[in-house]
């Protein structure tokens, strides 16, 4: 949770002695700071902003969301903001995982303020659009933030109080978008940002609940079917989750290529395997005989975008990708510039400056081994031997995981951001 906002009174002169390189009479709070920083990167004025990038048009936010799980999450939102959010005084929205406006309801008035400032439907409000607010520095720091009056970067935003929360798929924690409930700043309310914290987890709950429900109907249909088999298999859903098993010990999720095709694949946990097409899902059938010239012979770490990284591993028999969650982009970038290898304590020293937090560095390269068996290798940590691996970074090097304070980070960054 952040840490208490700075006494209202003083924001403006914290903000303006702090962009005009001065000495503010109390210095922001960490993470206001950080984002002030990201936003002077990005160009942006802070008395003007830059103009809006055009919205999105009407055809491609009925697309989006079309294809967004949120949409189905409305009536809980809208249900567990009631107790807080005055539509007359406050509007609700909700984005994708770019920063793009998909939903917003509120009062007529408090609507047309917003259009106003550019808050419309399929505007973006990321960070590099438009500097600190509560919706892009949510993305970039993936946890509930409220930005206050003058914390917002750009002075035409000051009027305005935001708290969000990133909203995450369950399934491969994939950042869905974040819900946002803004208004004006002499409404500020302390319990905004704790409300808005918990609807957006129970939010999550039942988007978890939804998954779990459709990987019980997978399991009634494949179970019988898996009885008749020989050999060992596993029928999974179209996310890998595991539905049914026979001949194997259970696993939680299986990496599956993206896209998932029928046919021989090479999967880091199981090995050489064949996919055939079940309804909502796949049945993996795990050949018993290795075929070593399908095995993994290249990786991809692409860390290029502000928000969303990836590691790809390939073979002759296709390629799989799996999404990254901001520690493990980090540890994946440490490995990848030492392919000799790093201790657990030269991981804690890179990733928290403390050399004595092994146990977490342990305890998060296990989870990673175990989608990545095959590719990670221990003692020391690397990538396992004849691999080909290949790192993609911004080409500004401050743009390099943006909301990360590894050390390893901010030196590959050039200068650490203000504290």
């Amino acid at each position: 949770m952040n840490r208490a906002i700075t006494d209202e009174s003083r924001l403006p002169a914290v903000r303006e002695a702090s962009l005009g390189g001065g000495a503010p009479p109390v210095p922001p709070r960490p993470l206001i700071g950080q984002s002030w920083h990201r936003a002077r990167l990005h160009g942006l004025d802070p008395d003007t902003g830059r103009p809006h990038p055009p919205p999105l048009p009407a055809e491609e936010i009925e697309h989006r969301r079309h294809v967004s799980p949120l949409g189905g999450l409305l009536p809980e939102l809208r249900e567990g903001l009631a107790a807080i959010v005055d539509v007359q005084r406050h509007l609700m929205a909700v984005t994708d995982g770019e920063g793009r406006l998909l939903w917003r309801e509120g009062g007529a008035e408090v609507l047309r303020r917003a259009d106003r400032m550019g808050f419309a439907l399929g505007a973006s409000w990321t960070e590099e659009a438009v500097g600190t607010n509560g919706i892009g520095t949510a993305l970039v720091e993936r946890r509930p933030v409220q930005v206050h009056s003058a914390e917002h970067f750009v002075r035409t935003h000051h009027p305005w109080t935001c708290a969000a929360a990133p909203l995450h798929d369950p399934r491969d924690g994939r950042l869905l978008g974040v819900v946002n409930v803004s208004g004006a700043a002499a409404a500020f309310n302390p319990a905004t940002l704790p409300l808005v914290t918990a609807v957006a987890k129970v939010a999550e709950a039942e988007l978890r609940a939804r998954h779990w429900a459709s990987v019980e109907r997978l399991r009634t249909v494949a179970a019988p079917m898996l009885s008749r088999l020989g050999g060992r298999a596993l029928a999974v859903d179209r996310d890998g989750w595991t539905a049914a098993v026979t001949g194997t010990v259970p696993v939680g999720r299986v990496a599956l290529p993206k896209p998932a095709q029928a046919g021989p694949v090479w999967l880091p946990s199981l090995g050489l395997c064949v996919l055939e097409p079940l309804p909502d899902g796949w049945l993996v059938r795990v050949e018993e005989t290795a075929r070593p010239e399908l095995a993994v012979n290249r990786v991809v770490l692409d860390l290029r975008r502000p928000r969303d990284w990836s590691v790809t591993v390939r073979g002759a028999a296709g390629e799989w990708s799996q999404e990254l969650s901001p520690r493990h982009a980090e540890l994946l970038y440490v490995l990848a510039r030492h392919p000799a290898g790093r201790t657990a304590a030269e991981l804690a020293a890179d990733l928290f400056g403390d050399a004595s937090r092994t146990v977490t560095v342990r305890a998060e390269l296990s989870r990673m081994r175990r989608t990545l068996a095959g590719v990670l290798d221990h003692r020391p940590y690397r990538f396992a031997d004849g691999l080909e691996v290949r790192l993609l970074v911004p080409s500004d090097p401050a743009e390099l995981l943006p909301a990360s304070t590894a050390p390893v980070v901010l030196a590959a960054r050039g200068a650490a951001p203000p504290r």
